[in-house]
């Protein structure tokens, strides 16, 4: 089977960086180059790349501060390119949360930028490279250039962040820091019994090997045991080979895999077209790298919908 898939065209991202830094650095001379690292209201100003790292410092930092999100709701995070507006709130900003080597023009900002209070998901926690061979993963490409990064699909791991986070909230904001303290505490707590429920629900199923249209899940199949096998690498557009699709088809087959699984940013088509030569069903596995309906859904009910799926998938007999 030969499915070739129509990829955007996309400005390079150190020309669109330096552009955007340079109209940046206008803005803040018109504005006099004034720090906002404290809203009017005296809350602290904090920068998140994407979703996950959003709802990391929105759970800690509750009342106490105010949250800008780089990346829209509903936008796929790899594709994203920072608006003269977006750096300067990075070079303004009391703090900044981020996750290096995920998109290399937040990396740029960052690195561009004087913010004193900085977090980087990858030093809480370190990334690993799942390489992708015969089938087991993905595509047999390393997941990317600096490590896969989907982190925060293994709770624990994402707790790890979170402390951060929380330590990094009160050297930025020290009045408050009993409340990012209590708020961290709480968080970890959280993501603790969402753990105990991915190992006990996880625990009774037929099957240990699963097909996704894109290798997020390494973290999470490493933490419970699991195989994904993932018809693409990390970036959720790239185009599979026609000799990949053939391998995806033998394991599916071989492993009795009964469900193809997509997400909710990106097309469905080229998981439905496997699923469709296969007869198997299709499902939803969302790597929660944003989230369409915030005031609708936020991390944890995706997790455990995502768990609930898996269990369907997988064939859990309790």
């Amino acid at each position: 089977m030969m499915l070739r898939l129509q990829r955007p065209r996309r400005l390079s991202t150190s020309i669109a960086l330096t552009a955007t830094a340079l109209v940046g650095t206008l803005v803040l001379t018109a504005c006099g180059g004034t720090s906002s690292a404290k809203s009017s209201d005296g809350k602290l100003n904090v920068v998140a790349s994407f979703y996950p790292m959003e709802f990391l410092v929105e759970q800690i930092g509750g009342d106490n501060v105010h949250v800008t999100d780089l990346t829209a709701a509903g936008v796929e995070p790899h594709d994203l390119e920072l608006t003269a507006k977006q750096v300067a709130s990075v070079q303004q900003a009391g703090m900044v949360v981020y996750l290096k080597g995920l998109q290399p023009t937040v990396d740029q900002a960052v690195a561009q930028s004087e913010a004193k209070h900085v977090v980087d998901a990858t030093v809480a926690s370190p990334l690993v490279d799942h390489h992708l061979d015969e089938g087991t993963s993905g595509t047999g490409q390393a997941a990317h250039a600096t490590g896969d990064p989907h982190i925060w699909l293994d709770p624990t791991r994402y707790a790890a962040v979170a402390r951060s986070v929380g330590a990094e909230l009160a050297k930025a904001d020290p009045a408050h820091a009993p409340d990012y303290q209590k708020n961290t505490d709480a968080l970890v707590g959280k993501l603790a019994t969402l753990d105990q429920e991915f190992q006990s629900g996880l625990k009774g199923v037929k099957s240990k090997t699963f097909v996704t249209s894109h290798a997020a899940f390494g973290y999470l199949s490493d933490h419970y045991g699991l195989t994904q096998i993932a018809i693409n690498g990390v970036d959720p557009e790239a185009e599979p080979t026609p000799a990949r699709l053939a391998e995806i088809q033998k394991a599916a087959k071989d492993n009795g895999v009964t469900t193809i699984f997509f997400e909710t940013l990106v097309s469905p088509k080229l998981a439905e077209t496997v699923a469709q030569d296969l007869k198997l069903k299709t499902a939803v596995l969302d790597p929660i790298e944003g989230v369409k309906s915030p005031a609708k859904d936020d991390y944890f009910s995706i997790m455990r919908q995502n768990l609930a799926n898996l269990r369907t998938a997988l064939g859990a007999t309790s």
